[in-house]
């Protein structure tokens, strides 16, 4: 099958939307098919163009291979290292602007101008006549235009939804106006309807796709999922980066890992170290990069039980995960549903208990009950009441980082997810 994937995030992007498109693109060639990436290159969390990347447009390609290598690439880093493709990857850059302080307007601008540059790169790819153009939200500004070249080629067109950016813009305060709201919204509707299939990451988001308009049977659940067989707890790499942060072997470790954004609530972290400063047994270790690092650090700033960290390389992540006693996971309450945590798959296979904010009944809430602690968003001295809790009863630490690992093996295996995707991919292709 020949599928073009149209995207503002791609690897080696880290964290969120990038990590999961990369992984996509590289395991469906690998079963064999032709994919095409239309991206920009990689900026994020950091908002910054990577090093090694120029913010031009340019073309990476990945040759057909039969054994296991290092796929070639222009320049480092180098992308799906020991990834065996039978089929073929291709990745086309296009430039963006990227704001070092995003704001709203900034943020419309940055997500415009990606639009705009990769609109003759997605034209020309109707002469490739794709049989499946699958773009991800967001940004919804790519959508009109994948939708465009899926039907001028004859093919189909697939729109995934990692977050309903519109109503998140909107209710957390980045976009403001009764009537822009209105239009925006009517518009988004109307898009989604156009597309053959919608897919998104969450029962909850799928119950609000059907909601905006999109018939139930073009709906389907297109979960984020983890690397089981990779994700293995690295412990002598635990205990040096243990020692590099200068944290005791016998001490706990509450980890807050991931991007800096808006939408995480992370005042609550400084809030909950600040509460148990006195707590001698328990450390604190703030890891990633964002727009809110910045002012996390500030309200962290002479705290002793708090350790930062930039975003780590994949080949640490087994030390860093293992590192954790206790995975935090902040949320703030008005983007309950609104998107689903990409962090929490990892958090889960890790076999760590996870401390989240979220209100009762929403979905975030229903998967990390049984699989960790869950308190009110904004709540401080609930936050902090739970991680002491955890942090004091090893013995429920174990049970609750046990039945996570479970619940990562029953539902979010990555060769699962995917298993099942391109069956639906093989499935829309199929229908005339």
């Amino acid at each position: 099958m020949r599928i073009l994937i149209h995207g503002i995030n791609y690897s080696p992007e880290l964290t969120g939307i990038g990590k999961y498109t990369g992984e996509m693109a590289e395991w469906l060639a690998a079963q064999g098919h032709q994919v095409r990436v239309v991206t920009a290159p990689p900026y994020y969390p950091q908002w910054r163009v990577a090093e090694g990347f120029a913010n031009w447009w340019r073309k990476e390609q990945r040759q057909r291979q039969t054994q296991t290598q290092t796929l070639p690439h222009p320049n480092p880093p180098p992308l799906g290292e020991g990834i065996n493709i039978k089929g073929s990857l291709v990745v086309y850059r296009c430039p963006l602007w990227v704001p070092a302080k995003p704001s709203g307007l900034k943020r419309v601008l940055h997500l415009a101008s990606f639009a705009l540059s990769s609109f003759p790169i997605m034209l020309r790819q109707v002469f490739w006549r794709p049989d499946m153009v699958w773009v991800v939200e967001p940004p919804l500004f790519c959508a009109p235009q994948a939708w465009l070249v899926a039907r001028l080629s004859g093919g189909k067109a697939w729109l995934h939804i990692q977050d309903f950016e519109v109503d998140a813009a909107f209710d957390l305060g980045l976009l403001k106006g009764a009537w822009l709201q209105r239009m925006v919204v009517a518009g988004e509707r109307w898009l989604m309807r156009q597309f053959d299939r919608v897919s998104t990451i969450s029962q909850r988001m799928v119950v609000r796709a059907v909601a905006k308009g999109v018939a139930p049977g073009r709906v389907v659940l297109f979960p984020n999922w983890v690397d089981l067989e990779g994700l293995r707890v690295d412990e002598s790499g635990t205990k040096v980066l243990r020692a590099e942060l200068g944290i005791p072997a016998d001490a706990v470790v509450a980890l807050y890992s991931g991007n800096m954004g808006n939408k995480q609530g992370l005042e609550i972290l400084a809030e909950a170290a600040k509460l148990l400063e006195e707590n001698a047994c328990l450390q604190f270790v703030f890891c990633g990069n964002g727009a809110g690092r910045e002012e996390l650090v500030e309200r962290g700033m002479g705290l002793s039980n708090v350790r930062f960290l930039d975003l780590q390389p994949m080949e640490k992540l087994g030390a860093l995960l293992g590192m954790a006693d206790i995975h935090l996971l902040p949320q703030r309450a008005d983007a309950a549903d609104l998107v689903m945590p990409s962090k929490l798959t990892g958090m889960l296979a890790s076999g760590r208990p996870v401390v989240a904010t979220a209100h009762a009944g929403t979905e975030l809430a229903d998967v990390v009950n049984g699989r960790g602690l869950v308190t009110p968003p904004g709540d401080a001295v609930a936050f902090a009441e739970a991680i002491a809790a955890l942090a004091e009863d090893p013995a429920r630490r174990l049970e609750l980082g046990f039945a996570g690992r479970r619940y990562a093996e029953t539902y979010l295996d990555k060769h699962a997810v995917l298993g099942q995707f391109e069956r639906e991919l093989l499935d829309l292709k199929r229908r005339r």
